[in-house]
């Protein structure tokens, strides 16, 4: 069944000319109870969805889509452990990486909840060794330097969490992470470190990314120069990965590998061993706590009742965003400085997983995908990009977020924040008139320059307060979200084949960078001159 042959999507687009085009300023305005009946909380986090341009007609017709397009059976079917990523054909176990250790979860015949446990010991005691100092480096200094080296699900995810967890983190540490294999990001990464008193991390399921090992073959050359050729690089490096053979090729023990599983995706990772910094910075119980917010969003998705359930509800909002309105982008407000790299980590997880263009039998979709997240904290996007969200001719919906109780308590300061989330949001939604710019004095010939439409769509999300329980919960909360709305569009959420095919022309294109060696059959013109342009730049 086609989009189009479906009598929920039908209607949906019927409700797009009346209710899709109402005023949320109307909406809001003529219904008083509005504000309460679209506000739904699960996991210790709230979603208010009152300023986002639907109405009961526009829930019960996406709510129903639910049930024609299969959701929940395909939700159901992930929780079980079925090959719902069907290009791949894998299991997508994310939600095994946090369940509790008295659970069980059979896959293929082996319960994976006792190896998913097994590895998270693993981490915690070496997480305790560091932490207090009992692992040495090759001169017997205690490590004071951890560096995360990967790309991807295993550099978004670890540094996201570190940056939002440091009030939680080891202030007697530095953690720093290098992704890009531009050499500028490694070289300031380790510049003011001692490599006496650092460990890299080096993330790479199968340790052959290229960006990545490029990065850890630097980093151990830096070692060597600093301690020696004879250094032992092992007290140096530790890895997390599944391919021990090459693994112990580079020089790292494989008693300090830590693994994970195929049914684990690069962007849903930051909660398996790829966190080993995580745990690291704010401990192996603050971990927990991380994983245990994961688990609550899980739960609360895998079981409250669609109209009440928060990432079901955010899912299908993108749809209506993204299909009826006409909405391709949007933008992630978290008015917390913590978060600075969230936005960063839900556009991989977002964009990298419903970014396609095939359903699951491999035909064309026939409606539109994966919207472009984008965003930056509040309130510094308010002095950076916010007159194009007020003012200009797009309509962006935006996730306003932010936390009851601040972490540093710094006067009045708090409120003032909070207060630009709720004035932002108001405005987002209401806009500001002729008559009302009028009635603020303004000269009419200013009148149509300060008039702002309004009518952006907008959710607000809140949560107590940034604990490492919150941040497992609200990462989830997304993904769960991105999964409704792949599940609504038909595709598979869990592969990312686009990201292939420039990587693999890359190690194709540097031999003729490097050595001049001659250009493959079928390479276009354009490419052929831009190398040429290159190798005379460098004078090869």
């Amino acid at each position: 069944m086609t989009q189009t042959e479906n009598g929920s999507w039908d209607r949906l687009q019927a409700l797009k000319s009346t209710v899709g085009a109402a005023q949320l300023r109307d909406l809001l305005a003529d219904d008083p109870e509005r504000a309460e009946r679209m506000l739904v909380e699960g996991a210790g986090v709230t979603l208010d969805f009152s300023r986002q341009r639907v109405d009961s007609q526009v829930l019960q017709a996406l709510l129903a889509l639910v049930d024609e397009r299969g959701v929940l059976q395909r939700r159901d079917a992930m929780f079980a452990g079925e090959k719902i990523n069907v290009t791949e054909d894998r299991s997508v176990l994310h939600i095994a990486l946090r369940l509790p250790r008295e659970a069980s979860l059979v896959v293929d015949g082996t319960d994976v909840v006792p190896e998913v446990h097994k590895v998270l010991d693993r981490m915690g005691a070496f997480s305790d060794r560091v932490r207090s100092g009992e692992w040495v480096g090759h001169t017997g200094k205690r490590i004071r330097n951890v560096v995360n080296i990967g790309i991807g699900g295993s550099d978004l995810g670890p540094v996201m969490a570190y940056l939002a967890l440091q009030d939680y983190s080891d202030r007697d540490m530095v953690f720093r992470f290098v992704s890009n294999v531009d050499g500028t990001d490694i070289v300031e990464a380790i510049r003011d470190l001692d490599p006496a008193e650092t460990l890299f991390i080096v993330a790479s399921k199968t340790f052959t990314t290229l960006e990545t090992m490029t990065n850890a073959s630097a980093a151990r050359d830096w070692v060597r120069q600093g301690l020696g050729d004879d250094a032992d690089v092992a007290k140096h490096f530790v890895a997390v990965s599944t391919n021990a053979e090459k693994v112990a090729e580079f020089g790292i023990d494989t008693d300090n590998m830590f693994g994970f599983w195929e049914w684990v995706g690069g962007r849903y990772s930051m909660d398996s061993a790829i966190g080993l910094s995580t745990m690291i910075s704010v401990g192996p119980d603050g971990f927990h706590d991380m994983l245990a917010g994961f688990h609550a969003m899980d739960e609360h998705f895998r079981t409250a009742p669609p109209a009440e359930n928060l990432p079901l509800l955010m899912g299908l909002l993108s749809v209506w965003n993204r299909d009826f309105l006409d909405c391709p982008t949007v933008a992630v407000l978290p008015y917390d400085q913590y978060l600075s790299r969230f936005p960063a980590y839900l556009q991989q997880l977002t964009m990298e997983s419903n970014g396609k263009r095939v359903k699951l039998d491999g035909s064309p979709v026939d409606s539109q995908t994966g919207p472009i997240y984008w965003g930056e904290p509040g309130t510094n996007g308010q002095h950076s990009f916010y007159q194009l969200i007020h003012q200009g001719t797009s309509v962006i919906p935006c996730d306003v977020l932010f936390f009851n109780e601040p972490l540093n308590k710094m006067g009045d300061q708090h409120d003032l924040l909070i207060a630009n989330a709720l004035a932002q949001a108001a405005v987002f939604a209401l806009g500001r008139t002729e008559d009302e710019v009028r009635a603020d004095g303004a000269p009419e010939k200013l009148v149509p320059h300060k008039v702002m439409p309004g009518n952006r769509p907008c959710s607000v999300i809140t949560v107590q307060k940034l604990t490492p329980f919150a941040l497992g919960a609200l990462v989830a909360l997304y993904e769960h979200t991105v999964f409704t709305a792949g599940a609504v569009w038909g595709i598979d959420s869990f592969d990312q084949w686009g990201v292939e095919l420039g990587k693999a022309m890359a190690v194709g294109l540097a031999p003729q960078l490097i050595s001049g060696d001659p250009a493959p059959a079928g390479q276009d013109a354009a490419t052929s001159a831009a190398v040429a342009r290159y190798r005379a730049a460098r004078g090869r």
